[in-house]
């Protein structure tokens, strides 16, 4: 049986990147996929032909994650559409790079803003559903950057850092209705974004990761259908780091 057979799963900025490969994994794996998207609209409509192209219930939302009423409202929509929300991915984010001491506040802001806010947007939101199911699975896409820092983007690693520290305490909020709340770690994942990097830059990452390789956005996918499945049911409050060894 497919591993996430009869699951209702929601993964916010899917219309690209590691979003898309986690909404078409899911699907592949047998789950309904509610998705959201944002400026994207032909991607997100394209993405959504793919999916119920794979026999399975879709459908993307356009909606912003990080607007608090936007995120209730998204929510209460895959519910009313699909009936209940058993696994929530909270992968929408951004980054706006700078040297802090050439970062302006806007950059700060709106870094913490759709990273982490939307976070807490989602999560709360979808916590009603979940306890009255007494069941459930939380997945957040943090960062090897959120671990370790990076100079050049202290408002990105101190997004991805908060969600490590909000994914714990969930984990401890929540365990007792059933409800797991895990984060994933990308290390060096080859999409549209680092794909702006030069070649060197990119040498130079590929260089400091034991696989020698930078990773597939399939590959972070498979890690949420590892997650968001029966298979991890004892498993909460952790942060699983997909680097090719990166961190170690």
């Amino acid at each position: 049986m497919a591993l996430l057979q009869n699951k209702v799963a929601l993964v916010t900025g899917a219309s690209r990147g590691i979003g898309r490969a986690i909404a078409l994994r899911f699907a592949q794996e047998g789950a309904t996929v509610a998705f959201t998207y944002l400026s994207s609209v032909e991607k997100g409509q394209a993405l959504e032909a793919e999916l119920q192209a794979l026999g399975v219930q879709a459908k993307g939302y356009r909606s912003d994650a990080s607007d608090f009423k936007q995120a209730e409202d998204l929510v209460n929509a895959v519910i009313a559409d699909f009936g209940k929300l058993d696994v929530l991915v909270n992968n929408a984010g951004i980054t706006k790079d700078g040297l802090l001491m050439r970062m302006s506040e806007e950059q700060w802001d709106t870094v913490i803003q759709v990273n982490l806010k939307s976070v807490f947007n989602l999560t709360k939101a979808a916590t009603k559903p979940m306890m009255k199911a007494k069941s459930g699975s939380i997945i957040n896409l943090t960062s090897v950057v959120g671990i370790r820092g990076n100079a050049g983007q202290s408002n990105y690693a101190a997004s991805k850092a908060g969600i490590i520290g909000f994914t714990k305490s969930i984990a401890l909020e929540l365990g007792s209705r059933n409800i797991r709340s895990n984060a994933i770690a990308p290390g060096f994942i080859e999409t549209e974004m680092t794909g702006e990097l030069n070649a060197a830059a990119t040498e130079e990452w590929t260089k400091s990761i034991p696989l020698k390789r930078g990773g597939q956005p399939e590959e972070v996918a498979d890690a949420c259908v590892f997650l968001g499945s029966e298979m991890s049911r004892y498993i909460s409050g952790q942060v699983l780091q997909v680097d090719g060894g990166m961190l170690t």
